[in-house]
């Protein structure tokens, strides 16, 4: 067990809202059930609230060392393509642009892209980097209609049904479909759902048969395990033991709102409500904190 100086300051951004990894992140403003257009979840503080000069951001991990995320790239390029959907400024058009661009350079032959290496070299891949890929090098596409970028959507989408006995991010279990965002850790309610929205996106724009099949298995898995994620106090990060932070339970609830409106499932809505209801109360909401900062000194 230890607590790095980076980690500490990570958790103190966090908390008081400065940390441009954890900001403010609604419903979408500009996306579409019919077309590819805006993204789900409103991303667009990860811009406005950063140095107007970046291009392609970096971030810095728990050792203090600064790299970039492909996560992190991708949601960037998502908030730039809003933005530019807002404003029509080439400024954000040029921001999308560059983390598409980056995203072609370092996506390997397979069509996956290194993102967790950082922390577990044996496990680098995942479901929300392919996903958030696929999701931003189409808007990437809709905006030049650069080949490179449909290629690139190609490949990407062919690593992420990959089973992950294979190497891959998906876990095909009987008719069930789980998308891992961490391959080696246990399954993630938020990466999960930023995963599939990336198959979403594809089917919409590719109209592909098989990422139908594969979207319409994972929905239904996804509504059979959403209680898995219930704590009936709070919401977990994972269906193994970690609790979420008020951040991402927060997101938990934007996500499932989004679900309900994109697919017209009620079970979404269920725990959306569920699920703010928790956070309505003073003493749910201290102990799932005390819970999680317990958790967070233990890692």
């Amino acid at each position: 067990m230890s607590v790095s100086v980076y980690k500490i300051k990570k958790w103190y951004k966090m908390l008081t809202g400065k940390s441009i990894s954890h900001v403010n992140q609604g419903i979408g403003t500009c996306y579409s059930k019919n077309e590819v257009r805006g993204y789900y979840n409103d991303l667009t503080e990860k811009i406005t609230r950063d140095k107007p000069w970046i291009l392609v951001p970096k971030y810095y991990v728990d050792t203090g060392k600064e790299i970039y995320f492909s996560i992190g790239i991708f949601q960037y390029g998502l908030a730039a393509y809003d933005l530019f959907l807002k404003t029509n400024k080439e400024i954000y058009k040029k921001k999308l642009i560059a983390c598409a661009d980056w995203a072609v350079n370092n996506q390997q032959e397979d069509g996956s892209w290194v993102t967790f290496a950082y922390e577990n070299p044996k496990h680098p891949y995942s479901s929300m980097a392919q996903g958030e890929g696929i999701s931003m090098l189409i808007r990437a596409h809709i905006v030049t209609k650069e080949k490179r970028y449909l290629d690139a959507i190609h490949k990407a989408k062919v690593f992420m049904l990959k089973p992950i006995s294979e190497g891959g991010v998906t876990l095909y279990s009987g008719k069930d479909v789980y998308l891992y965002e961490c391959t080696h850790d246990p399954l993630i309610l938020n990466g999960w759902i930023y995963s599939l929205w990336g198959l979403y996106d594809y089917y919409k724009y590719i109209n592909d048969k098989q990422v139908q099949s594969v979207l319409e298995a994972t929905l239904v898995s996804l509504k059979k395990k959403l209680p898995a994620f219930d704590m009936k106090f709070w919401s977990k990060y994972e269906d193994g033991k970690r609790i979420c932070s008020p951040f991402y339970h927060q997101i938990h609830i934007v996500l499932l709102r989004v679900m309900f409106d994109l697919f017209n499932d009620d079970i979404y809505k269920e725990y959306a409500d569920k699920w703010e209801s928790y956070q309505h109360s003073f003493w749910k909401h201290k102990i799932a904190f005390i819970i999680k900062a317990f958790q967070k000194v233990l890692e």
